[in-house]
Order: structure tokens, then sequence, then C-alpha cells
């Protein structure tokens, strides 16, 4: 509840189940933090069935390439070795034409002297042979040669024939066609698998934030639902483990911190009326004054031990809330100003609400500076003074119980009273943020010039509790 006096840069919001806003006017994503020490990163946002489809056209696309070079050049080498077969046995056939009648057959001829140079040398040694010819426009020569009696050379060539060039480019726009589809197969798998897998996760994600609003009745693994079982499945089961074991520490804790509470109680009320049976003066003075200090802080204690509890119930009554904060402020006394800017019927607790106001206004005279400034507008209660500003803890992390923010501990109080007015809050579905003032113009690390607490209360009447706050921090 107490603060130190250097300028923060960063807010704290705590406000009913569902509702995410940053302190000051303007929403912010609840997980959008800034501040010392937390550097800023750009990242691309995209989900995962959109991974998981790149990935597998990705994937897809590769292999098809693959496979289709593979197919290509396999179709080619025997389309190639088939022409080569052909040609071989005209050639024979050529050469017993030739030896026996002398006439040339499917235009041979002897000697060729545009005959290959590694065909040439296979035929002089005496062996028949066939050979490929590859030109720059992609359409081969296939050469055939076989020696004669006479030590000359019969050769034949022809060009890759029509056919075969038609039937490979047949089969490359196949591939082609082929390949494009695998690609779209493989987004449309991923889309679906990713899109299914997806949906789980943010069921699950859904799930969890409920749980962490205190929806004690949310399970995790009957949110994601489905009848396959996968990892997520595992993961679902893990985080509803780990809230019933939190949930169990909390409680426990509640629990004892409540029972403590109840049993100092009877001790303290008889040590202050013990107190009162004493003769006046000082040493009498100083013990009453410890002893209601102590009844009040066991108060305390109870109320937030009640508040977490999450069992708490707003008895509601419409009120003229203008009016209402100016008389609680004046019975309060003190140097504060109240101002109205728009009345506005509300339907709320009253007693809750004063509480919360009484909160805040003890929270500004005690640790900051007059004067403090009370203003209604609508729904909203403003709550401003002009001291040292809100600690950084409080500002990044919110009210928490027997931590004040100073490094002195003594006679700073005990955390208590800004965390019943997030608790009171909460149980109106109210928002109560905090927020530092600064000299407009003025950089993070200019001193704050003042502290603001803003009550936000609800259009409707709240029709739950809430059991834990939800921190934006901007």
């Amino acid at each position: 509840m107490g603060r130190d006096r250097r300028g923060m840069r960063r807010r704290f919001t705590v406000h009913a189940a569902g509702d995410v806003l940053a302190a000051g006017d303007a929403r912010t994503p609840a997980n959008a933090r800034t501040g010392p020490g937390i550097r800023t990163r750009l990242s691309i946002r995209t989900g995962l069935k959109w991974k998981l489809s790149a990935a597998i056209a990705l994937v897809g696309a590769l292999v098809a390439l693959a496979l289709s070079l593979v197919v290509h050049n396999a179709a080619r080498v025997s389309m190639l070795d088939n022409a080569r077969d052909v040609q071989d046995e005209r050639v024979q056939f050529a050469q017993r034409i030739y030896e026996s009648t002398g006439r040339f057959q499917f235009g041979t001829k002897i000697d060729d002297p545009a005959m290959p140079r590694e065909l040439l040398a296979k035929a002089s040694e005496g062996r028949r042979a066939t050979f490929v010819a590859e030109h720059g426009n992609g359409v081969p020569d296939i050469w055939a040669a076989v020696p004669l009696k006479d030590g000359r050379v019969l050769s034949l060539h022809t060009r890759f024939t029509d056919r075969s060039a038609t039937v490979m480019k047949d089969l490359d726009q196949a591939l082609v066609i082929g390949s494009i589809a695998v690609v779209f197969g493989g987004c449309a798998l991923g889309v679906l698998i990713g899109g299914q897998f997806s949906r789980r996760l943010r069921k699950a994600a859904t799930a969890a934030e409920q749980v962490a609003q205190g929806q004690t009745d949310v399970r995790v693994r009957e949110a994601i639902g489905g009848f396959v079982r996968d990892e997520t499945d595992d993961l679902a089961r893990a985080v509803d483990a780990m809230a019933d074991t939190l949930r169990q520490r909390l409680e426990a804790e509640r629990r004892v911190t409540a029972d403590i509470a109840h049993e100092l109680r009877t001790p303290v009320t008889g040590l202050l009326t013990a107190a009162e049976l004493l003769p006046p003066g000082r040493p009498s003075e100083l013990v009453k004054d410890r002893a209601q200090a102590m009844r009040t802080l066991v108060e305390d204690v109870l109320e937030v031990a009640r508040l977490d509890s999450a069992t708490e119930r707003a008895e509601l009554h419409d009120i003229m809330l203008g009016e209402f904060i100016t008389r609680r402020v004046a019975v309060r006394g003190g140097d504060v100003t109240v101002r109205v800017v728009h009345e506005s019927e509300v339907t709320t607790d009253p007693r809750r609400l004063e509480r919360i106001l009484g909160n805040l206004l003890a929270n500004a005279a005690k640790h900051g500076k007059p004067p403090v400034e009370v203003t209604v507008e609508g729904r909203v209660v403003r709550v401003r003074d002009h001291g040292p500003g809100f600690p950084e803890a409080l500002l990044d992390e919110g009210p928490s119980r027997f931590r004040t923010g100073s490094s002195d501990r003594a006679g700073h109080g005990h955390g208590l009273g800004l965390t019943i007015a997030a608790g009171q809050a909460r149980v109106l579905g109210a928002r109560l943020t905090f927020r530092n003032v600064r000299v407009p113009g003025a950089g993070d690390e200019a001193p704050a010039e003042g502290a603001v607490a803003v009550l936000w209360l609800p259009e409707h009447a709240p029709t739950s509790t809430g059991s834990f706050p939800m921190l934006g921090v901007p």
C-alpha cells in the first residue's frame, strides 16, 4: 500500500474477469509490456495451420520436383535405349544388304566424315556400336556403325523421332500438373490438420485463461473435447493438474490466514477492552493505540481472506454516484475536494463502494501529498494526490498484501488497503487502475507529480464476483 519516490513508467490494472484494460483510458493487449529491462521486440504472428500448411506444401514441392526429375530422366533414357536398339538392328540389316547386293539402305554411308570420333574409334576396333550425339536444341542424333570386311565403316544416323519428343513433352506437362496438384493438396491438408490442432490449442488457451481468472469449475481437458488423443490432451491434463495443485495451495493458505486472524480476534478484543481499564496517561494511550492497530490488522486480514475465497456477493442498490461520493468524503473530512463532472445513477453495493473509496483516500493521505482530489464523471471515480507516485512494484504487478514498496518497514502500513480495494472492486464487477501523473511532454524518467487511482464501475449490475485480478501493463 506504500509508495517510493521514484517516477514510474508502467501502469497496473485490476478488473473483473473477461475484460482487459490498461490504466488510463486506452485499451491495450494484456501481454503488451514495456518498462525498464524489458525490450520491445517486433514479431510476426501466424497461425499454426498456416505454418503446417506451408511446411507440407514445401515438402510436397520438393518431393514432386525430385520425382519429376527422376521420372523425366528415366523415361528419356528408356526412349534413347529403344532408339539405339532400333538403330543397331537397322545398321545390321543394311550391312547384310550392302555386302550381298552393294546397295545402301536407310540412308547409310561409308566412312561418313560427320561420324563422331568416339563411334569411329569403336568401329575401327572392329566392334559394332551405337552413339547418341547431343545438340543445343535438345533433340539428339542416334548413330550406329558397323565395320565391313574391307576395313571401311558403314554408318547410319537419324534424328530422335518426333513422336518420342512429343511423348516427352506430354510427360513433362503431366509431371508439372501433378506437382502443382501435390502442392495445393498439401496446402489443403495442412490447413485441415493444422486448423483442427489450432482450434484445440485455442480452446485450451481460453480455458486456461478462465482458470487464471478464478473460474474453478473450468477444466481444460473437457473444453478442448474431441475423440482424438494427442499431445494437446497431455498439455490439457498437465494444466488441469497444475491448476488443481495451485488451487489447493491457495485455499490452504487462505484457510490458515483466516484461522489465524479469527483466533487472534478474541485475545485482541480482550486486550483492547483491558486497555480501556488502564489509568489515564501516556503508557495507556500507547497500549490502546497498538491494540487498536492490531485489531484493525486482524479485521483487514479476515476481509482479504473472505475476498480470496470468491464467495462474496454484492448487495445491490441504486444510488446517485456523485451525491454518494460527496456525502462520504464530507463525513471523512480532511483536505479532500470533490468535483462532480457528470452525475450518474449506478447499481452497486454502497458498503463496498464506500470501503474502496475510504481505502483509496487513506492511501492518498498517508503516502501522497495534499491536495487530494476526487472527480466523478459518469461511472468513473478518480482519486488523485500530488505526492511522489505509486511504486514500481505496484504499477507492474498490482497491490500485494504485506508489501508496501518502502524499504523502511516501520510504521508504513501492511499493504492491505489497496489489496482490499482491488478485491472489493472485483466483487462489484468494477475495474481499479493505478497510474502516475507527469508533466505533459515529460519523459518516462521524469519524476511523478502525483498518483491517480481510477475506479470504473460497470454499466450493468455484477452477476459474479471473479476471483483473481487480470493484469494489463501498457
